[in-house]
C-alpha cells in the first residue's frame, strides 16, 4: 500500500493564503441562541470561542466556507448549516456512534476540496474521537489543537493570524 505525501504549499504571495489549504473544526457549544427559526451554525452557537470566531470570519464567505462544527446532535456540519436550538451533550457513547458518519461526510468533502495542509481544531478532547479517522490518515494535515474551547481563543487567533485569516 502506498502512502500519499502532501507537500506543504507556499503561497506565491505570502500576504495572501489560499483558504482551501486550511480548515477550522470547532466543537459545538452548550450555549446557543434561543430561536424558533433555524439559524446557521455559526450564528446559533454562542459559547466558548464561537463569538470571536464569528466576529472574525462571519462576514468573509471564503473563510466561513472553511469552518466546520462537530455537533453532538448533528455530527459534522458547516458554518451555514441551519439548526434549531438543541441540548445534547457529547458523551463517549455518542462520540463512538458519530465517528463513522462524521468521517464519511468529512472524507466526501475532502474529495471535493482536497486535503488541507493545516487544520485548526478547537474542541475538548472527547470531540477528537469524532475525527480520529482523519487524525490517523497517512495523508493527514498538520493539526493545531486548542483543547480549551472556553478560554483558548488567543491561541486559536494566533494560528489564524499565521494563516493570514
Amino acid at each position: 500500500m502506498s502512502r500519499q505525501h502532501i507537500e506543504p504549499v507556499t503561497p506565491a504571495n505570502p500576504t495572501q493564503t489560499d483558504p482551501a489549504r486550511q480548515l477550522v473544526i470547532v466543537g459545538c457549544s452548550a450555549e446557543k441562541t434561543a430561536t424558533r427559526e433555524p439559524l446557521p451554525a455559526l450564528e446559533l452557537y454562542d459559547g466558548g470561542c464561537v463569538p470571536p470566531l464569528r466576529a472574525r470570519l462571519g462576514r468573509l464567505p471564503r473563510l466561513r466556507a472553511r469552518v466546520r462544527f462537530l455537533s453532538a446532535q448533528h455530527g459534522l456540519i458547516t458554518a451555514d448549516t441551519p439548526l434549531h436550538t438543541y441540548d445534547r451533550p457529547l458523551d463517549a457513547a455518542r462520540a463512538a456512534e458519530l465517528r463513522p458518519p462524521v468521517w464519511a461526510r468529512l472524507r466526501a468533502q475532502l474529495r471535493e476540496t482536497g486535503m488541507p495542509t493545516d487544520i485548526l481544531v478547537i474542541a475538548e478532547p472527547l470531540y477528537l474521537v469524532l475525527i480520529a479517522d482523519l487524525l490517523a490518515a497517512p495523508e493527514r494535515p498538520r493539526v493545531h489543537w486548542i483543547p480549551d474551547h472556553a478560554h483558548g481563543w488567543p491561541h486559536a487567533a494566533a494560528v489564524l493570524d499565521r494563516w493570514k485569516w
